[in-house]
């Protein structure tokens, strides 16, 4: 592979696995064994039988729980320790055959990418459970799986774009997520307050009246 291939498949396999990290090893472990693409021989294992079963399972399982309102952001919750680390090790596999230093910053940028791509999702995921129904989640996921598998297309065809494009996502992910975290926290503080009891207003303290002052003319004399 070129190093234009080899960064193309660090970067776009480092995206992809922010998104959906099971159906980026099962596309590219089917892609491989097929024939179609030529991996590096350090990601050669993505192709062996087990690991497209497994890959293939857990994308199943993924299927649906993702669109699952609430299910989804708890399922990326956890996947915030299994889809960033598993993307920088593909990154970092995709970039050996350059070099060591190479492999090593792909690692780096590849966590980065991962992370970009991930909390995008998740707080994206997280603006979406706001609303009452469900079709907006079936929606976001059947796009973000069309999206990470015609991404990995582009890594095998057109290294050139997926590079621009992650380059550009990422820059677009460092300011967007700020101002989707921040606008959920106002529609939580919304929701919050507006299901929180009113609280009846203090009732007002009587007006404390002077006792009246005695009559400075003294006893009246009589007749």
């Amino acid at each position: 592979m070129e190093i234009a291939d080899s960064i193309a498949l660090a970067m776009g396999a480092a995206w992809t696995s922010g998104i959906n990290l099971y159906a980026t090893v099962a596309v590219l472990g089917i892609m491989a064994a097929t024939g179609h693409i030529v991996l590096p021989e350090q990601l050669a294992i993505l192709q062996s039988p087990e690991v497209i079963a497994i890959a293939s399972f857990m994308y199943l399982v993924e299927f649906f729980v993702d669109k699952t309102p609430g299910a989804d952001s708890a399922w990326d919750a956890v996947h915030s320790f299994i889809r960033i680390p598993a993307g920088a090790v593909i990154a970092a596999q995709a970039m050996a055959p350059v070099s060591q230093e190479a492999q090593f910053i792909a690692f780096l940028l590849g966590g980065a990418i991962t992370t970009s791509a991930h909390g995008t999702k998740a707080a994206s995921r997280l603006m979406i459970n706001t609303s009452p129904e469900p079709f907006s989640n079936w929606f976001a996921s059947i796009t973000e799986d069309i999206t990470a598998i015609g991404a990995l297309w582009l890594t095998f065809n057109h290294p050139y774009v997926i590079i621009g494009f992650v380059i550009v996502f990422f820059i677009f992910a460092l300011w967007i997520t700020p101002k989707i975290i921040k606008a959920f926290r106002a529609i939580l503080s919304k929701l919050a307050s507006f299901f929180s009891p009113k609280q009846a207003p203090p009732m007002a303290a009587p007006p404390v009246t002077a006792p009246p002052l005695p009559d400075e003319r003294g006893p009246d004399p009589g007749p």
